[in-house]
């Protein structure tokens, strides 16, 4: 999406005199394009022990240039520290400091990312410190860099090693221009007994359809992220149907075929719209893998204006269709189903005047938590994206300097997202590569939301 201001900082007279008065300057994000590596230079990779050296040679079998002591004079599209044996917070200081030299030679677009053991109460207190501290470490390398590099962390489960193809697979995500707008997040990855494609031995663009015959329902698919997350779905090897209220049965038709998918005009508040999503997948496609809760509203009111109306809409569209809809899906007791719900910051950190919506939100984070395990049963599993601030169209109408101040909040990477980011994310949490993902929320934000 076109953008005036950045336009006008990111060249010529306008970025001189941008420095000058000390504006925002935001960097030109690396978003995946076919065909591109998925590192912009080689990678650096820190750490010893067994995932160390597993991780390696898969980096290798990915035809990338892996290093494993700094050198100067490199431009690192990549920095990886694996501390998953790491038992006392001695253990950091070296390879963080190492990490520090690297990060002033990163490439445009770098990507840092950690690789250890998330804290437990059974931990003795220095495995846990030192596991606590690196989430701390973490969060802030990536408040620290520059030029549209992220740092983000994996947590690995027990039973998870430097050749599980799920981890694999949160690497490719992470590594790749797929991640472009998330920062600062980790994610845990779970040994899974379903069945995920062996990405050691691909190259990036080697799963370039990981979708490949399988059925994909997006509701709100008629305009602005849900129309995004399924021209992604497609391009990733997804039949998608797409569903939308009948007042928007038009734009949810061209989406429709422009996908050569089928298009189904439908409220999510009727009481049988799960069944009636089942029936067309169903019907028309054969089969139903993969469930993208996208449609939402607002009614944004402060609590003390608020009315029953603007209440009850925002939890009956937003929360309680949901609740629905999994059930009638549960009890069709579909194999491998994977569901991704649409969450929101202002669920985790609130925002004035959406105490409707954030409710809403952040109840869809507790269904995510409470129907993971039963999906997880049948080969399947539920995860949720919560997108910060994201360009569209109706953003796009805020005036350029109001943008520019908002800008100023965003530390990192200084700018919104884009409906192809939240996309992107969605569809890796739908894609078999994630099975060892479930029950988790990643934030698609920028890091501009304070703490976790």
């Amino acid at each position: 999406m076109a953008d005036a201001y950045m336009d006008l900082v990111g060249s010529g007279f306008g970025k001189v005199l941008a420095k000058q008065l000390g504006l925002p300057q935001p960097p030109k994000l690396r978003r995946y394009q076919s065909g591109e590596p998925i590192a912009p230079g080689p990678v650096l990779l820190l750490g010893s022990g067994a995932t160390a050296q597993q991780l390696a040679d898969v980096l290798l079998g990915w035809e990338l240039d892996v290093r494993r002591h700094f050198t100067d004079n490199v431009r690192y599209g990549a920095v990886f520290l694996v501390a998953d044996s790491f038992e006392s917070p001695s253990e950091l200081g070296e390879p963080a400091l190492e990490m520090g030299r690297a990060l002033k030679t990163l490439a445009p677009g770098a990507r840092v990312i950690s690789l250890s053991k998330q804290a437990t109460e059974q931990d003795k207190p220095s495995v846990a410190a030192v596991r606590r501290g690196l989430e701390g470490f973490i969060r802030s390398v990536a408040r620290e860099l520059r030029g549209g590099a992220t740092a983000n962390g994996l947590f690995l489960g027990d039973g998870v090693d430097g050749h599980n193809a799920s981890l694999l697979g949160a690497i490719r995500f992470f590594l790749s221009g797929k991640s472009a707008y998330v920062d600062g997040q980790f994610l845990s990855v779970e040994a899974s007994g379903s069945t995920v494609p062996d990405v050691r031995t691909l190259n990036y663009d080697g799963a370039s359809a990981p979708l490949a015959g399988k059925v994909a329902v997006v509701t709100g698919a008629a305009r602005g992220i849900g129309a995004a997350i399924a021209r992604v779905l497609h391009r990733d090897g997804a039949k998608v149907v797409v569903v939308d209220v009948p007042a928007a049965g038009d734009a949810l038709t061209k989406v429709a075929n422009e996908l050569s998918g089928t298009a189904l005009q439908l409220d999510i508040t009727r009481e049988d719209a799960g069944d009636v999503i089942l029936k067309h997948a169903l019907g028309r496609h054969g089969r139903l893998d993969i469930v993208i809760h996208n449609a939402g509203i607002t009614r944004d009111k402060l609590l003390a204006n608020m009315d029953q109306a603007k209440w009850d809409s925002v939890i009956a569209v937003n929360l309680e269709s949901q609740l629905r809809m999994n059930e009638a899906f549960l009890a069709a007791d579909l194999q491998g189903l994977r569901i991704v719900t649409l969450a929101s910051t202002s669920g985790i950190a609130g925002n004035r005047g959406q105490t409707n919506y954030a409710a809403s939100k952040a109840g869809l984070m507790g269904v995510v938590a409470a129907t993971s395990p039963a999906l997880e049963a049948r080969g399947g599993g539920m995860n949720a994206v919560a997108p910060g601030f994201i360009e569209t169209e109706m953003t796009a109408k805020i005036p350029v300097a109001t943008r520019a101040v908002g800008r100023l909040l965003m530390p990192s990477l200084m700018q919104g997202g884009l409906p192809q980011d939240v996309a992107e994310a969605v569809s890796f949490l739908a894609s078999p590569e994630a099975s060892g993902i479930n029950g988790q929320t990643l934030r698609v934000c920028g890091q501009s939301l304070i703490g976790a």
